[in-house]
């Protein structure tokens, strides 16, 4: 299990309903490599409905479903979804309780259908206070897809941007202690691999459903050169046509990384 501040890390196969290849004038050279996504809204769609909050999450997981299998379809290598931060732990007992059965039911009953569709799971997040039968079915879920080569899904459970850098420093600061990293040896690259996202490339996009213009403590570091991309739309309501058009989105911006236009002459 290691130590309670390691991240989790989860492979696994979860197979989604069949999504057919639409161009819509996709660029597949312009694809992001890299789509981060807080999924949020899930409760005030439900709200907006006269439904309880907890029928919002189940249709929320339909949207995962969907925009897993838009992915895998388009040919983009990692889906990083922020499903439960450090902070939802404050939400009602009953909704908490019924997120951790949601999960593991999902990943007990898709696990072997993304495993055939050569998906590779993963959790980033903190194992302190997870529940043991949840961390079970994560560590069932990365067993069984760890060698896939497809489409990176990302889970980030039980997540904090701030707890992870906090943790990084540490990871760093024992290595110093132990004497196989040295001051000098500090750079971007050696605090980048001390993240739970280690060895993946940072977000090229992320989008953020519901309205809220904020990243809500995620992936503080990894977002500092990503494009953002809201939507009005609830988390049940982004389907596979928001997601191609969030995409589409972002291929028609200049990413310039400080430079100056190429369109500037």
């Amino acid at each position: 299990m290691g130590d309670q501040q390691s991240p989790i890390f989860l492979s696994q196969k979860i197979c989604w309903k069949r999504v057919l290849p639409k161009t819509n004038n996709m660029n597949s050279d312009r694809l992001p490599q890299h789509v981060a996504i807080i999924m949020d809204g899930n409760g005030r769609w439900a709200q907006k409905r006269n439904q309880p909050r907890t029928r919002g999450h189940l249709e929320g997981v339909k949207r995962v479903e969907e925009v897993v299998s838009t992915a895998i379809v388009m040919g983009i290598k990692v889906l990083t979804l922020f499903t439960f931060s450090t902070e939802n732990w404050t939400r009602p007992r009953q909704e908490v309780s019924m997120l951790m059965r949601t999960l593991m039911t999902v990943l007990n009953s898709k696990v072997k259908s993304l495993n055939k569709r050569n998906v590779r799971l993963q959790f980033i997040g903190r194992i302190t206070g997870i529940p043991d039968q949840v961390l079970k079915s994560l560590h069932a879920a990365m067993e069984l897809t760890k060698n896939n080569t497809g489409l990176i899904v990302n889970l980030a459970f039980n997540y904090g941007g701030r707890l992870e850098i906090l943790d990084a420093v540490k990871r760093i600061a024992k290595a110093i202690t132990e004497g196989s990293l040295t001051i000098d040896q500090i750079d971007e690259g050696a605090f980048s691999q001390a993240l739970y996202t280690r060895d993946l490339p940072d977000p090229d996009l992320l989008i953020r459903t519901s309205g809220e213009k904020r990243i809500s403590n995620f992936l503080l570091w990894q977002l500092s050169y990503a494009e953002f991309y809201f939507t009005d739309k609830f988390w049940p309501e982004f389907d596979e046509k928001e997601f191609r058009k969030a995409i589409a989105d972002y291929q028609n911006r200049e990413r310039r990384y400080g430079n100056v236009s190429a369109k500037s002459g």
